[in-house]
Parts: C-alpha cells; structure tokens; sequence
C-alpha cells in the first residue's frame, strides 16, 4: 500500500474523526444544560470535524474499496477508548481490552491484505 491521495485522505479523515469524538466529550463533560452543552465552542468545534472528516472520508472511497475503507475506520474506537482511559479514566475492562485487540488485529489483516 502507497500513501496516495486517497489513503492520506482516509488517514485524515480517522484523525479528525478522533479528534471530533474528543471534543465532543470534552463539551459533555463539562457542567450545563443540553442547551448549554449543544452551544459550547468545544461540541461546535467537535461537530465540525465530523463534517470535515466525512468530507475527507467521500474522497477517500474514489480510490478504496468501502470493504476495506470502513473498517479501517474501526481504528478510531481503539484510539478513542485508549485516550478516554487515560485523560478521562475512563474503566477498560478485559473484555473491552480484548474487542479492541480484535478491531486491530482486523484492521491489520485489511491493510496487508
């Protein structure tokens, strides 16, 4: 697999992606109404990377097949868990630990493949 422009695209797309997710939670986390949380700068923020990432996301499916494009996307739950745990401390069970084991044993199987 090259780095072409699809690839970089799908790569930018799991990158902002994530970051959205992060923001998103940063906003709930925070005290407030749903009003109040809805309107803070960090959920705006986190919502507009979602539209930028399927954006870069359409792109990416020009050149990747979707049955490899999507679940590669799956990634993002390994980097989101990962991240939670460690600045929200969020609790990772085993058997949480063991279905993102899954989800990157699967998305290196698809990007070998």
């Amino acid at each position: 697999m090259s780095l072409t422009p699809y690839w970089a695209a799908l790569i930018g797309a799991l990158v902002v992606g994530v970051l959205g997710q992060l923001l998103l939670k940063a906003g709930a986390a925070a005290p407030g109404s749903v009003l109040e949380q809805v309107f803070r700068p960090t959920t705006l923020a986190g919502l507009a990377l979602y539209g930028g990432g399927a954006f870069l996301y359409l792109f990416a499916l020009r050149g990747i097949p979707v049955s490899v494009a999507f679940p590669s996307a799956a990634s993002q739950y390994v980097v989101v868990a990962v991240v939670g745990w460690l600045v929200w401390a969020e609790p990772v069970g085993l058997q949480q630990v063991a279905g993102l084991l899954l989800i990157v044993a699967g998305v290196l199987l698809l990007a070998t493949a």
